[in-house]
């Protein structure tokens, strides 16, 4: 954002244009939220955040509306915008935060750097006891733009109304729950080059599909088998590894796991084999998902995937079977690793920062695709790149829905996509996904859904 900023002024625009187009948008939409009037309080930061309430307010009471400002610290040490802001209202600063039929948070934007406290908290939860909906001008006063974190105080939005794009407190943990809905107004700034995204198609596609595809020529993947007993979770990744357009997808492993999965499936392909890459010499297979149910052998099987230099998807089992430095130095051709929490901090230790940040430092010692699973699911390519997935719904915390992932991974490799565009279309499918199954979904339950979602879901 300051880069779009700078870039604006530069070419031309005045800064306080800026903050007149982000006033404009505020107050329509303060306006759309209550329109049968009612009392509108202002609450203004002494920084730009605060100039942008303040001239929203004047543009509220010059529209008629009932409008009132409360001024954390003095008029005259407003500094910049925000003091012509000031000048535009001219208006009293002290006015009682009770009474208000909505709420317009303009305390602190993106620039917050620590926690709320003194007459800021007071403010803030003053203004929560209230119960009216509150309008958030770029964040919620006291969340972290950078990190989705609320270290201190903070007012929960019913709306949230963000200018140019989205911010990383916005899709975060718990940032995203505290946002309410999302709206991102166009204040004419320009595009700058970015290498974090909302996790959607854009900075990747969907594979397309040719008129004379034939079954090796859509990829095949191969999916290391659990043990007898223990071979559900890899029976429920090469299933969804069909689902997402590998042409053949064939299971491996012991004989006696082999013979569980023939109980339970009919085009999937069974093959014994002692490690992974007995299978994945034949060169017809692109890909190999290796870790849901692999037991003990998760070690050998993940080294031996890793070693023939097809694309891999370590997930599970694998994940914590090897350490860093042995896993590193064995990875030869793209890899994705899909860790939860739990298996992040065993594999990478204690990262420092955000989950954001904390991610794309995993990647980096890796040298892999490191999705780091949860509510709010981050991509993190070693060269930078990384998306945040913040659609999937809550009910996905369930049994086997992981290992669904990691086969939607694997059949996108098999089907020739990069690892960080096929690591963020699975997580974006997945969640669709979902949707789709409803709440009272179990892993199963995605299969079908994967059908009618994603590449695969009708036209609008």
């Amino acid at each position: 954002m300051r880069a779009a900023e700078q870039a604006a002024i530069a070419a031309g625009t005045p800064s306080f244009t800026l903050m007149e187009r982000a006033a404009e948008a505020l107050a329509r939409r303060a306006r759309a939220m209550l329109p049968q009037g009612g009392r509108i309080l202002v609450l203004a930061g002494p920084g730009n955040n605060g100039g942008d309430g303040l001239l929203a307010a004047a543009l509220l009471r010059a529209a008629g509306r009932e409008v009132a400002v409360r001024l954390l610290g003095a008029p005259e040490r407003l500094a910049g915008d925000a003091a012509r802001a000031m000048a535009a209202w001219a208006g009293p600063t002290d006015a009682p935060v009770e009474g208000a039929a909505l709420i317009i948070d303009a305390l602190f934007g993106i620039g917050l750097t620590r926690g709320l406290g003194g007459e800021a908290a007071q403010l803030v939860e003053a203004a929560q006891a209230t119960g009216a909906p509150v309008l958030a001008v770029d964040v919620p006063s006291g969340l972290l733009a950078d990190t989705g974190e609320a270290p201190g105080a903070v007012l929960p939005a019913t709306r949230t109304v963000t200018f140019h794009r989205l911010k990383p407190g916005h899709l975060l943990m718990p940032g995203r729950t505290l946002c309410g809905v999302l709206e991102v107004a166009d204040i004419g700034l320009p595009d700058p080059a970015t290498d974090l995204w909302r996790n959607q198609p854009g900075p990747w596609r969907w594979p397309a599909l040719a008129a004379d595809a034939h079954k090796y020529a859509r990829g095949a993947c191969l999916v290391w088998s659990g043990p007898a007993l223990a071979t559900g979770a890899s029976r429920l990744a090469a299933w969804a590894a069909q689902r997402a357009g590998a042409g053949i997808v064939t299971l491996a492993g012991d004989r006696g796991a082999l013979a569980e999965h023939a109980a339970q499936v009919t085009s999937l392909l069974l093959r014994p084999a002692a490690l992974p890459s007995d299978v994945l010499a034949d060169a017809r297979y692109r890909a190999a998902v290796v870790g849901p149910g692999a037991g003990p052998a998760a070690r050998a099987a993940a080294l031996s995937a890793l070693g023939t230099g097809r694309a891999v998807v370590l997930d599970a089992d694998a994940l914590t079977a090897t350490p860093l430095p042995e896993l590193a130095a064995a990875i030869q051709g793209p890899c994705v690793l899909t860790p939860h929490e739990g298996e992040f901090r065993a594999l990478f230790g204690s990262l420092p920062g955000s989950r954001l940040e904390r991610a794309r430092q995993a990647a980096r010692l890796a040298g892999a695709v490191v999705l780091l699973k949860g509510p709010d699911t981050v991509i993190a390519a070693p060269d930078g790149r990384a998306a945040i997935t913040a659609d999937a719904p809550p009910w996905l915390a369930t049994a086997g829905s992981g290992d669904v992932l990691a086969g939607i991974i694997g059949g996108l490799l098999a089907q020739g996509m990069p690892a960080w565009e096929a690591a963020c279309a699975g997580a974006f499918w997945h969640g669709q996904a979902a949707r789709l199954a409803g709440p009272g979904m179990v892993a199963e339950d995605l299969l079908p859904a994967l059908a009618r979602t994603g590449p695969y879901a009708p036209p609008a």
